[in-house]
């Protein structure tokens, strides 16, 4: 009879309904276009888009930094323990056996005995129970733990995604704070010899006061710039360093901001993005395993089924523990149901239903984030450009404009007001046009972010251990104006 039974039970479980709704993904308006096209855009979204700045010194530091970055080991050690939970919620949809061994001594005094007795016990059993799912309570909860475990690899992606910008984009700020230092002290230098020369004039009559002390002040007005730049290299310095795994320091240096090259645009539909961007991806789990938990929280209502069994043996002496007059044994097949529960399981399932809910409007807010930041993005890339020339050709103007008015003041033309709004009009325009191209930069770095790709597998392939990877270049010193 046993073989029957067990047959049966079998068949209701392969046959058991699945109690909640499947995970269908939900519409996604989708625009046709970015706003903004480029009809120079490439195929790189899946390769490694960093190296395009053509800076051995950069690849290393994004190397170093998927090795050793703390962010990211959490997020690796978070796949783990999410591996673990799988494990725990898949091992319940099979039986589950244990043994044990009980030996104890006894005394106690009976009604109407002659007195106390004394006497031992032994029991050796093997007992097994196993949940039949025929409501697929378990089974949603695997399919939920599934969903949370590859959210958790995906949102890891994510930390990588982040991670490499980050670190590209310090060290795109770091070489434009270089520049601006060389531009800060060489400016402070050139009107440090004409504040020389202007003393020496002063002393021997030729001009005025007023001339020195407006020719001082530029010269000191240099000289304020040069600290808060060295400043904020330090903290960018120390920032950077903390991305990589490694205490506050200095920064090895390769190329200079003026001979980086710019990457490529890369190419892609808006649709694309809902596959390659990771934290669409990690949304799309969360919101799967939400759903898969109404499922399992709408089961409640229904009768659970179990079988358990025991098979062991059982006596007072140890020596005859295992002889046949000594086996134990039992099954049964339990079956509860709730009857009144005062609005628990009705609560357990709104409580479900509306944290399927905020994890829809999650996705989708996160699908239009990613359009926003790419738009944005290809908009930044585009006006930069413009942008960076202009000022470029400013910088030129400038430069002539400056050398014409010191000319002028030399030759008794003009006044040194002329050469004091010059010089001070260039050295801006040269500390804004070094900006622009780090925003320039910055703008390339965030649209390979925003638009996700391949390349974050690339990535991920540098995430070995420190010990299989050669060691970083030594730190140099920030480069000097002379540099």
């Amino acid at each position: 009879m046993r073989k029957p039974l067990i047959a049966a039970l079998l068949a209701l479980l392969v046959s058991g309904c699945m109690i909640g709704p499947d995970y269908l993904r939900p519409p996604v308006e989708t625009p046709p276009a970015w706003r903004l096209s480029d009809q120079h855009a490439s195929e790189l979204a899946n390769t490694a888009w960093w190296k395009q700045f053509d800076d051995p010194v950069l690849d290393d530091l994004v190397s170093t930094a998927l090795r050793n970055n703390h962010d990211l080991l959490i997020a690796t050690a978070r796949i783990e323990e999410f591996a673990g939970r799988y494990g725990i919620v898949r091992a319940e949809l099979f039986p589950q056996v244990g043994a044990g061994y009980e030996a104890s001594r006894q005394r106690n005094t009976l009604p109407g005995a002659n007195g106390p007795s004394t006497y031992n016990s032994y029991q050796a059993v093997i007992a097994a129970s196993w949940e039949i799912d025929l409501w697929g309570r378990i089974r949603r909860l695997n399919e939920a733990a599934r969903a949370q475990l590859l959210a958790s690899e995906e949102a890891r992606r994510a930390v990588i995604l982040s991670l490499v910008g980050r670190v590209a984009g310090a060290y795109i700020n770091l070489r434009d704070l270089d520049r601006q230092l060389e531009i800060a002290k060489a400016t402070a230098l050139s009107r440090g010899e004409s504040y020389a020369v202007f003393q020496e004039r002063y002393l021997g009559g030729i001009i005025s006061t007023l001339e020195l002390s407006q020719n001082k002040s530029q010269y000191d007005e240099a000289l304020a710039t040069i600290p808060p730049i060295e400043k904020a290299i330090a903290q960018q310095e120390n920032g950077l360093s903390v991305l990589l795994g490694r205490n506050p320091g200095p920064i090895a240096r390769g190329k200079r901001i003026g001979q980086l090259t710019l990457p490529a645009i890369p190419a892609g539909l808006p649709s694309d993005l809902l596959e390659r961007r990771p934290d669409i991806q990690s949304a799309e789990q969360n919101l799967i395993a939400a759903n898969a938990l109404i499922g399992a929280a709408k089961a409640a209502y229904f009768p659970t089924i179990s079988l358990t069994g025991l098979l062991g043996f059982a006596s007072n002496d140890l020596s005859n523990l295992f002889d046949s007059q000594s086996k134990a044994w039992q099954y049964a097949a339990p079956i509860t149901m709730p009857i009144f529960t005062a609005g628990a399981i009705a609560g357990q399932v709104q409580e479900a239903e509306a944290v399927q809910q905020q994890a829809l409007f999650a996705y989708q807010r996160t699908i239009q984030e990613a359009f926003r930041e790419v738009n944005d993005a290809l908009v930044s890339q585009d006006r930069t450009r413009e942008q960076l020339h202009a000022q470029k050709e400013q910088v030129r103007a400038l430069e002539q404009y400056s050398a014409t008015a010191r000319l002028r003041y030399d030759n008794g033309y003009t006044s040194y007001i002329e050469v004091l709004d010059a010089e001070r009009s260039l050295f801006n325009v040269q500390l804004q046009y070094t900006q622009t191209q780090q925003t320039q930069f910055q703008a390339m770095i965030n649209l390979y972010l925003a638009m996700g790709g391949g390349w974050i597998s690339e990535a991920d392939k540098l995430t070995a251990t420190a010990e299989q990877m050669a060691p970083v270049p030594a730190a140099e010193s920030p480069p000097t104006s002379k540099q």
